[in-house]
């Protein structure tokens, strides 16, 4: 993992960068300032109605800067929770904790998953016995493991998939990583797939002028459909040009 990439991230120079670029999502990141691939991953879980106005993301933050202490309702779900700072943030971590702490299968922890996920307000009241019960048996706790119950049921409202969010954490990182050390190539690229967006490209266009880049105006000579490299700096595609159809 690359440390410059990661700053590029964490000062908000995300203009271009996929499922970053959103206002909100550039000033969790300054918060944020991810430096590896977890961190990104949890960022895009947490930036939803739900985490932000339960004060999870605020948490998610002060813990990681050391503002806060990172604690643990039983030492068995530490290894559950201690990329994500102790706090809840997906799916297959309510799975784990149900196997962990309350002897569930995985095949039960899913139903549980489903269960949360789809709201399914009797079921999660079922699994809250069956919860408490396995705890008990292993000899936990039983007012901190229904308070944990009762956190993650909380969460179930707003609970997100890890697989989705990592996937969508690694492609951010690798448009992030091409935009620090191959700028020219990086927006020619990105024009190119704004061609009919006269809004968004004159964003990127004035962007690319950060990156000390020059667009230079379209030339019958040198200008392909696209945006393309000349030396380092991009010319203008004719697809963005009003009234040049594809064929001319």
């Amino acid at each position: 993992q690359d440390c410059k990439t990661f700053e590029l991230i964490g000062r908000g120079d995300l203009e271009g960068i996929f499922q970053l670029e959103s206002s909100g999502m550039i000033e969790l990141c300054k918060k944020l300032k991810p430096d590896n691939l977890e961190d990104i991953t949890a960022g895009n879980a947490l930036y939803r109605p739900g985490p932000l106005n339960s004060g999870m993301v605020d948490d998610f933050i002060d813990i990681k800067h050391g503002r806060k202490e990172m604690t643990f309702p039983f030492k068995e779900v530490e290894p559950v929770l201690k990329d994500t700072y102790g706090v809840v943030v997906y799916q297959e971590q309510v799975m784990k904790i149900a196997q962990v702490l309350a002897g569930y299968s995985l095949g039960q922890a899913d139903i549980l998953r489903k269960a949360m996920g789809k709201k399914k307000i009797k079921l999660i009241e079922e699994h809250r016995e069956i919860f408490l019960k396995g705890a008990r048996e292993r000899g936990h706790d039983e007012k901190k493991a229904s308070d944990l119950y009762q956190l993650m049921a909380n969460f179930a409202e707003y609970g997100f998939n890890k697989s989705h969010a990592v996937a969508y954490a690694v492609i951010a990182y690798q448009t992030a990583f091409l935009k620090h050390y191959y700028p020219a190539a990086f927006f020619a690229a990105l024009l190119s797939t704004e061609l009919s967006n006269t809004d968004k490209v004159t964003i990127y266009i004035n962007d690319a002028r950060n990156y000390d880049i020059d667009v230079l105006p379209p030339d019958v000579n040198e200008s392909l459909w696209h945006f393309n490299v000349i030396g380092s700096n991009i010319r203008f595609g004719m697809g963005a040009v009003k009234n040049v159809g594809e064929n001319a």
